[in-house]
């Protein structure tokens, strides 16, 4: 059987602090809530990553040293953020994830619906990509559920493109694919929906995801 060429993919988990978690669900939860959501959904996104079997390794990385703790103890590996900003975070993983990393993974810890089989589907999907174009490079991206913002994304190699989380990501991360001659896929599924507004709380309770289910 020919060895997969994304052989050792890392997962890197960017969150923030508990404290003033998830602000724009303030008006339905209260902050020992939003903290409490905020825990929940980062074990559900350890648990599947550390059950994905193309998934070599999971470094959640926070400026929150008690949240390191927590992810620590569901098996995670950590990293305390030395500077401010999401994309600043995710340079200083992409580092520690380390030359042996084939590809890094992206998977924000607000995906009510992940799974390991999804986060499986998003490797193959690259790796696909990756022998029909004969590519050296390949950026697969799952978009959220507004079509703007980037909700998962993997790089192979690791460096291949910058990091462009932030107002349309969608589209910066589509261009710095192309810039950089990477081959560039676009995937769906659960993980395109998020928890980031009351409305978003809402519909993940009508689609029976639990998004407290760890607590």
């Amino acid at each position: 059987m020919t060895e997969p060429q994304l052989s050792h993919v890392v997962a890197l988990v960017p969150v923030r602090t508990l404290s003033g978690a998830k602000s724009r669900l303030g008006e339905p939860l209260d902050a020992e809530e939003r903290a409490e959501l905020v825990l929940a959904l980062l074990r559900r996104t350890v648990e599947a990553a550390m059950a994905a079997r193309r998934l070599a390794g999971v470094l959640v990385v926070s400026m929150d040293d008690g949240l390191l703790d927590r992810a620590r103890a569901m098996g995670a590996d950590t990293l305390l953020q030395i500077g401010d900003g999401l994309n600043e975070a995710l340079n200083q993983a992409r580092t520690a994830a380390g030359a042996s990393a084939t590809a890094v993974v992206v998977l924000p810890a607000d995906l009510p619906g992940i799974t390991s089989s999804a986060i499986d589907r998003v490797i193959e999907g690259a790796e696909i990509v990756l022998r029909e174009r004969r590519a050296t490079s390949v950026v697969a991206l799952v978009p959220d559920h507004h079509g703007r913002g980037t909700n998962t994304l993997l790089i192979a190699p690791p460096g291949a493109i910058d990091f462009h989380f932030g107002e349309r990501s969608r589209s910066v991360h589509s261009g710095a694919a192309a810039t950089a001659g990477a081959a560039y896929v676009e995937l769906d599924g659960p993980l395109s929906f998020d928890v980031d507004t009351p409305d978003d709380l809402l519909e993940a309770d009508l689609r029976g995801l639990d998004h407290a289910a760890g607590r």
